[in-house]
């Protein structure tokens, strides 16, 4: 029971003058709204836990315990629509419904908009799937005030220590790729990936590099090249690949769609996939099966890992605490057309 006046407990006043703000921002907090500064939020909710201020928490799964949200970054790639449908899947098997949020991301990178999460509080959901690169330091705060069970779909950072997340087996998917263009007979092999900060990124070009070892060929650094994930970055970076003195004879590229970009400027420049360049993406979304040549590549079980983060979270929702934070699912090679032996 929430005392806010009661003789049997502190003031809102007298919990503001011990954590040395105002009321409102006092309320502010107790109430869970975004809008203060994470410094402030810990000394007003020490003062809180200090004077013995219950709180009631807004979220109360018991309420609603049918409703999820799933929060994407956008609903225009294969990619998310591989989202829906695993978690379709897993939603209609638990009885739960689904909402679905989207284009948060626009006006702030990659993090929902300032505002989001109080609407999420005022609609009652049991819980909450994130498909998007982070979520801030007071966003996580606020998630855990309000006691909402949530699950992260893919995180592109390290999320915080006992967050829960589901995600696919970026480093061993690095190694297949690498070690099918190695199988073929390319020693002059190299990679185009992501962004630089983003885990997925790293543990792929890390696979890639631990394949290079393991067959005693030696990394060329100028065969790693950065992009953004985007298709765009692809064809720039895939054309640098082909200035250089010795271009690569075999790309590992760290997505499907960044493999059309490579596929592009090689294109434009007359050369032929497979003949010249053998190319390798990673995802095996729908892209994968219409590209001309059809793209070998490695599948990340896209849906399989929303499914997972939906039962995960329902647990979470029902009071469990899975055995590990982490839940990797592992990775196959699928080879197509656009991979040819030297």
């Amino acid at each position: 029971m929430v005392r806010t006046g009661s003789v049997a407990g502190p003031t809102l006043a007298v919990v503001a003058r011990e954590a040395g703000v105002s009321v409102p921002t006092a309320s502010k907090v107790v109430n869970g709204r975004e809008d203060v500064a994470p410094e402030t939020r810990r000394r007003v909710t020490e003062a809180l836990d200090r004077l013995g201020y219950v709180r009631r928490p807004r979220f109360d799964a018991a309420k609603s315990p049918g409703l999820v949200d799933l929060v994407v970054h956008s609903l225009e790639s294969s990619w998310a629509g591989a989202i829906l449908h695993g978690v379709e899947e897993a939603a209609q098997d638990a009885g739960l419904e689904v909402v679905v949020s989207a284009g948060l991301t626009r006006t702030r990178g990659d993090r929902p908009e300032r505002g989001w999460l109080d609407k999420l509080a005022s609609r009652g959901s049991s819980g909450v799937l994130f498909q998007l690169s982070e979520l801030t330091v007071s966003q996580y705060a606020w998630l855990e005030q309000h006691r909402i069970p949530f699950v992260l779909i893919d995180p592109a950072l390290e999320p915080p220590a006992g967050v829960v997340s589901v995600g696919g087996a970026n480093w061993h998917g690095g190694v297949l790729a690498t070690e099918h263009l190695l199988s073929l007979g390319h020693e002059r092999v190299a990679v185009i990936a992501g962004h630089r900060r983003k885990t997925c990124a790293g543990a792929r070009v890390a696979g890639y590099r631990s394949a290079l070892a393991a067959a005693g060929v030696r990394h060329r650094g100028e065969y790693l090249r950065y992009g953004g994930f985007d298709e765009g970055s692809a064809y720039r970076r895939m054309l640098e690949l082909l200035d250089l003195p010795e271009p690569p004879t075999g790309v590992f590229v760290c997505s499907d769609l960044m493999a059309l970009g490579a596929y592009r400027a090689l294109a434009e420049r007359g050369l032929s996939v497979p003949d010249d360049v053998s190319v390798v993406g990673f995802d095996d979304l729908p892209e994968a099966r219409w590209a001309s040549p059809a793209l070998t590549t490695v599948r990340q079980p896209v849906s399989e890992m929303a499914g997972v983060a939906l039962r995960l979270l329902v647990r979470l929702m029902a009071g469990e605490q899975p055995e590990g934070t982490r839940t990797e699912l592992s990775t196959r090679l699928v080879v197509r057309a656009s991979t040819r032996g030297r």
